[in-house]
């Protein structure tokens, strides 16, 4: 019993763990915060532009017998939930949908940002060879040099051509 409850901890405590729970948190978060916007800031002036409408109350109702508590015809989601009647929400449906829309957009522009710099970090020029192997044995000398300081072979000189 021990072996396992140590094993647990060891594999809670991991960084991995730790960190994929706070994105899901963090993810969480940023759900409701487009939520709100999508519902409270974006859709009532697209409603207001097409005429007033709320989307969120936009419904096919499947039941055209059954009538709201004052006998009248059930024409927003709140009515039919309140009266039990069987509807396509339509309306939250779009909500949703530019909700996704919204949230893939972000995460988008989040991995694009995050390829960037991993491109950039890839992209640095490689320092320039400051040694060189010397043919004769192999033992790594100044870049520079026209001797070899391990087995004093002449070396050629950097850009000539080899003697004849």
């Amino acid at each position: 019993m021990r072996g396992i409850l140590k094993e647990f901890k060891e594999f809670a405590v991991r960084g991995s763990v730790i960190d994929l729970a706070v994105g899901v948190i963090i993810g969480a978060a940023f759900g409701k915060i487009v939520t709100s916007l999508v519902n409270d800031i974006i859709m009532p002036p697209v409603g207001k532009l097409l005429g007033g409408i709320d989307f969120s109350q936009k419904i096919i109702n499947l039941d055209p017998d059954v009538k709201t508590a004052g006998g009248q015809e059930i024409t927003t989601l709140a009515q039919a939930n309140e009266a039990g009647a069987t509807v396509i929400a339509y309306g939250q449906f779009i909500n949703i949908l530019i909700d996704f829309i919204i949230v893939a957009f972000c995460i988008f522009m989040l991995v694009k940002g995050i390829n960037y710099l991993k491109r950039k970090e890839h992209a640095k020029p490689e320092p320039e060879k400051t040694t060189k192997a010397c043919k004769y044995c192999l033992s790594e000398i100044p870049a520079r040099a026209t001797r070899c300081s391990q087995c004093t072979s002449q070396l050629e000189a950097e850009g000539s051509s080899a003697p004849a």
